[in-house]
């Protein structure tokens, strides 16, 4: 018989025997066996993480990892995706699995936008290639988008969304159309913005940004 049936279950004072009676974790207070139940705190970490530093718990060779930029109050926190070594931006770190499967897995088509820096020109012919998807490791990328293009005879500017996560993608993608990735930058992923945040600074998420990943 489960705890509720026997009556060791009580809300707000009064004792609930039917397992599907509503509750509010956030208003209602409940307790079993006389001992209040705790809802798990859930922390949303948004981090500009800087050059140089690697998305993992501890790094080869004494590498700097995220975790050296947030104090070790937070290192109990997942990294939502991985940003590579040298590619700065925005990193979400929290305890919440379900949050964090949302923002990566590729069936919720969140869009990851970034601020690259390449080489060179960058043509009008391999834009549209890029955009319209490439094969990489036998497999072709999903269509992106490439807009805001700033370009010299040295390097071009651009902005680049895609929802797919593959490692190093992008460095990936502009190198197959032969150009090299100089400068990458994430500056959103889906309704988490960058803005002004420093490089290796961290804050946590306000409300109005945990609601709106509770809507993806």
């Amino acid at each position: 018989m489960s705890v509720i049936k026997e009556g060791r279950v009580r809300v707000n004072g009064a004792v609930v025997t039917e397992p599907s009676t509503p509750v509010s974790p956030e208003s209602d207070t409940i307790k079993v066996d006389g001992k209040v139940v705790q809802q798990k705190e859930y922390i949303y970490l948004l981090l500009n993480k800087a050059k140089g530093y690697v998305t993992t718990r501890s790094g080869a060779h004494r590498e700097k990892t995220v975790y050296d930029l947030v104090p070790k109050q937070y290192s109990h926190l997942v990294p939502v995706g991985r940003l590579d070594k040298e590619t700065e931006g925005l990193l979400l770190l929290t305890n919440d699995g379900d949050t964090a499967y949302k923002l990566t897995h590729p069936k919720f088509d969140v869009d990851k936008t970034y601020f690259v820096r390449v080489q060179g020109e960058l043509d009008i012919r391999d834009k549209q290639r890029v955009m319209k998807g490439i094969y990489l490791e036998g497999k072709r990328t999903s269509p992106a988008v490439i807009k805001g293009v700033k370009a010299n005879k040295k390097f071009t500017d651009f902005y680049m969304i895609i929802h797919e996560g593959r490692k190093r993608q992008i460095r990936m993608m502009m190198a197959k159309v032969g150009y090299k990735v100089i400068y990458l930058k994430r500056i959103a992923q889906g309704p988490l913005k960058l803005g002004d945040l420093k490089t290796g600074a961290f804050r946590l998420l306000n409300k109005k940004e945990k609601e709106a990943l509770e809507r993806i």
